[in-house]
């Protein structure tokens, strides 16, 4: 019986040692994954902030990680041998075979392996959840560290004197890129199309942008796995608005999940925030940048929600040599050739689209879109069949969804009236 106890409380002892392990790895591999939005994200809350705190001396923190994993390593396998020596001189041999074999399973797989991956997946969570332990342990080891750090400097004298650190990037290195860059005429072509692309976004408003609000679905809390009806929303966030109304509040990355819940998906979700339709797309994305938000919704003079930018948008028109906003809401191409200098255009095409394609320009407008310019010539809401004229091109509407032209079939002029209409 006495034997017995004495098994249960080694085997119980090392489920805690792995426990503590778990932990280590899990904070290592977490504080360490974190990127520059989720330690924005973590600025604002207390845990966060110790977690931040801990980073600041990289060095210091990876010691008190490791040092504490190597110790509670050692005293698992101690307890771990211990056991299979006592199982070994009362005969089993078998059963002291297997408590050594996993005992060494459990902690690769439950004390590394999965607390590892788990921390590379969800950083932000983690480090916030873990930063007040882990601040605990570094504490605790405070007195030991400056023998740490002595022993590894004459360490590395000993046995690599001539060792220096190299700089993240050399002068050399980047003047091999520049060369490389010249040599490589696609490459060249490239990188100034993305030149172009960015310096462009200070030009473009969000609105031209945005994903219209009647576009995105939006769900008032709670929100349940089974009211998306097993369609993923096309711009990879699922939109939470008020209780109370129907005024976008927050968005869930449901790409960004590694686990996505079936009841209550709104405890995931992150905050929107807020730009003014005539704000340049720099200007949003600088907001962005400046806070943890992923999505910007976009509201009117009225203050009400007309649709949301995310930064997936905004990377896609940086990097897509002809980026459409048509391509990513609907998923078709914006103009489609049905004969000789006629085409079929999505009534949301961006007059900057159609300058772009057709190397032609029109008389200046407040519109942005290919719809709403109509409505500015018609000074009405279209119906089928309407038609009008804006610089080189024709317009005469095929289809309307609700008040909005959704069908237009476009005829290039030659040569080009002066009037617009």
């Amino acid at each position: 019986m006495h034997g017995l106890l004495a098994h249960w409380a080694g085997l119980t002892a090392m489920g805690a040692l792995a426990c503590v392990s778990a932990l280590c790895s899990a904070s290592e591999a977490a504080l360490f994954s974190l990127n520059g939005r989720q330690c924005r994200k973590l600025a604002a809350d207390r845990r966060g902030r110790i977690a931040l705190s801990l980073l600041e001396d990289p060095d210091r923190l990876l010691t008190a990680v490791l040092f504490w994993n190597l110790i509670i390593n050692l005293a698992y396998f101690a307890i771990a041998s211990m056991i299979s020596l006592r199982l070994e001189r009362s005969g089993s041999s078998a059963a002291a075979a297997v408590v050594a074999f996993g005992a060494l399973l459990v902690l690769i797989v439950f004390g590394e392996m999965v607390p590892k991956s788990v921390g590379v997946l969800t950083p932000g969570p983690l480090a916030g959840l873990l930063a007040v332990p882990i601040a605990g342990l570094v504490r605790l080891i405070g007195p030991v560290l400056p023998a740490l750090r002595t022993a590894n400097l004459l360490s590395r004298r000993l046995f690599c004197p001539r060792f220096q650190a190299e700089p993240h990037l050399r002068i050399g290195d980047l003047e091999r890129a520049v060369a490389l860059s010249t040599q490589n005429a696609a490459l060249l072509e490239q990188e100034q199309l993305v030149l172009q692309s960015i310096v462009g976004l200070s030009e473009i408003r969000v609105d031209e942008l945005m994903r219209p609000r009647n576009s995105c679905r939006t769900f008032r809390p709670p929100v349940a796995l089974a009211d998306l009806k097993g369609q993923m929303p096309p711009s990879g966030y699922l939109l939470v608005t008020e209780p109370d109304s129907d005024e976008i509040a927050k968005a869930i990355p449901l790409k960004s999940l590694s686990r996505v819940p079936r009841e209550h998906l709104e405890n995931h979700a992150e905050a929107v925030v807020y730009v003014p339709w005539c704000t340049t797309v720099a200007d949003a994305l600088e907001v962005m940048f400046r806070g943890p938000w992923r999505v910007a919704a976009v509201i009117n003079e009225y203050g009400e929600t007309i649709g949301i930018v995310t930064e997936d948008d905004v990377l896609d028109t940086v990097f897509s040599k002809a980026s459409s906003r048509v391509e990513r809401i609907l998923s078709r191409q914006p103009l489609r050739q049905v004969g000789p200098d006629r085409w079929h255009v999505d009534g949301m095409t961006g007059l900057r689209r159609l300058r772009r394609h057709f190397s032609l320009d029109g008389p200046a407008c407040r519109s942005v879109t290919v719809a709403g310019v109509i409505q500015e010539i018609l000074n009405r809401l279209p119906a089928a069949g309407d038609e009008c004229t804006w610089g080189p091109f024709h317009f005469r509407v095929l289809r309307t969804s609700g008040r909005v032209p959704q069908l237009i079939e476009l005829t290039l002029l030659s040569p080009p009236p002066e009037a617009t209409r």
